[in-house]
Order: structure tokens, then C-alpha cells, then sequence
């Protein structure tokens, strides 16, 4: 049996916290992901995010490292004593990345994936691992929490649910993000709930005042893409935080996460 102390120490949302997760948005070298970790840890955060395997648009784009990627995440989260989150995208890798992180990612396009949702469910329960689900870009949000079903269904498994925008006629963001569901959901679950606004809005200037708005609408946490050089960014560079503007957001949301008596982590 499974200890619940463990799994209380391993889990994303903690009481009292705002957790921030930050890093690229996808590995591309170990120098890179070396000097992103160095960032996030000189930022006082725990958690450092970053994408081996990438679904992405286009077959032409970059599709990351791979099993490379999870090498480097794994070596340099123990240099910096940092927590890791990537996305799991086929059901076949999902042992093999739940062995190299912390916390299984599963993407907006996958969420209605069902066989990859109840593996991922066996694997981090097996594995004693946290799981953060992200909502469909299409999806209401009884989908959102009915996929949740799917995963829960192996044990006890922390599941942090990421709204990261829906597509809706407006195309100046990359998403609308739905900010309303942070209430909604806490009205409807007990489930924590964090914010996506890289994905979102597509466009790091319009990160952090997104980010305060999540933090005040009373979001556990936020997962960010941060990059050292965003203009040389392998993928989504025009959404990634600079080491400024990742400390500029974490100044100020600070500010909102001390009103309601939180700190940030």
C-alpha cells in the first residue's frame, strides 16, 4: 500500500501556495534547459516544466528530443533540486516518461484520448505520480471533468485540472482564456485547478496581466513558458517569458497571493 505521507510531500497544489511552473516549451539542449532551471530556481519556484515529445500543428516543426529531452530534464532538475512536469503524448511512452519526471502533462489535444487517459491513470498511480489535465480547446467544462474520471479511476492520484483557452470567434489571442472556470470548477469539484495563459494568449506581453487575473480569481497555481532567449526559441518563442519578465510576474502576483494570506512557490 502506497503511503499517503509520500504522496502528500510529491503533490503540485499545496495548502497555503500559489504553485508556479515554469520553463520552455519544449528541451532543446542541455545548455538551455541548464540555464532555464538556474532561472527558475534563482526564482524561488519548485516545479520546472519542459516538452520532450511535441504534438505539434505542423509535421515540419520541431517535435523535441524525445527520450534525449527527458534525460536532460531528469539531470538537471536533480542539479537544481527542482520538481518536473512534461506532457505524455501516446500510451505507449508512458512508463518511460513517468520514469525521468514528476508529474504526467496532458495536452489539450489528448484530452478526450480516453485509452491514454486511463493508462496515464494506471502509470501514475503505479508510480506515485501527480497528473495535470488540460481542457480541450473545444471541450465544455462537464468533459473537462468527466475525462478526469477516466484517470481517477486506478486510485489516489493528485489531478490538477489547466485551463489553457478555448477557441471562440476572436482571433486576436492565440485562445480566449476562460477565466470563469476557476470558480465554476471549484463550485462543481474539489479538484485544483491552474491557469495556462502562455498558451492562452499566445503573446508574453500579455502573460502577466493574465496571470494576476488568474491569481485573483482564485487559481492554485499558474504554468508558464519561460525561455532565456525567446527569439531563438525552437517553439513558441512569441509566448515565452524572459528571465525580466518572469521575475516581473512573480513580483506581482505575489502581491495578489499575500491578500488572500498565500505565498508563492
Amino acid at each position: 500500500m502506497e503511503s499517503k505521507v509520500d504522496r502528500k510531500g510529491a503533490q503540485i497544489i499545496k495548502e497555503g501556495f500559489i504553485t508556479v511552473i515554469a520553463g520552455p516549451c519544449a528541451i532543446e539542449s542541455r545548455e538551455q534547459i541548464d540555464s532555464i532551471a538556474a532561472l527558475v530556481k534563482e526564482c524561488g519556484l519548485s516545479y520546472l516544466r519542459g516538452g520532450a515529445y511535441k504534438p505539434r500543428t505542423s509535421p515540419y516543426s520541431f517535435q523535441g528530443l524525445e527520450r534525449k529531452g527527458l534525460e536532460l530534464i531528469k539531470e538537471v532538475a536533480q542539479k537544481y533540486q527542482l520538481k518536473t512536469v512534461t506532457e505524455v503524448t501516446d500510451a505507449d511512452t508512458v512508463e518511460q516518461v513517468a520514469k525521468f519526471v514528476d508529474v504526467l502533462q496532458i495536452g489539450t489535444r489528448n484530452m478526450s484520448n480516453f485509452a491514454l487517459l486511463k493508462k496515464v491513470g494506471k502509470v501514475a498511480s503505479q508510480m506515485n505520480k501527480s497528473v495535470i489535465l488540460k481542457r480541450g480547446w473545444a471541450s465544455t467544462i462537464k468533459e473537462w471533468l468527466l475525462a478526469v474520471e477516466y484517470i481517477t479511476t486506478s486510485g489516489d492520484i493528485e489531478v490538477v485540472l489547466c485551463e489553457r483557452g478555448i477557441r471562440t470567434f476572436e482571433p486576436y489571442t492565440r485562445f480566449t482564456l476562460d477565466l470563469s472556470a476557476v470558480p465554476v470548477i471549484k463550485k462543481l469539484s474539489k479538484l485544483p485547478i491552474i491557469i495556462d495563459p502562455s498558451h492562452a494568449v499566445g503573446q508574453s506581453d500579455l502573460v502577466i496581466p493574465m496571470s494576476r487575473a488568474a491569481v485573483a480569481v482564485g487559481a492554485d497555481g499558474l504554468i508558464v513558458e519561460v525561455h532565456t532567449d525567446p527569439e531563438k526559441a525552437l517553439c513558441d518563442g512569441q509566448q515565452a517569458l524572459n528571465a525580466k519578465q518572469i521575475k516581473e510576474l512573480i513580483h506581482q502576483v505575489k502581491y495578489i497571493a499575500d491578500f488572500f494570506g498565500k505565498k508563492i512557490r
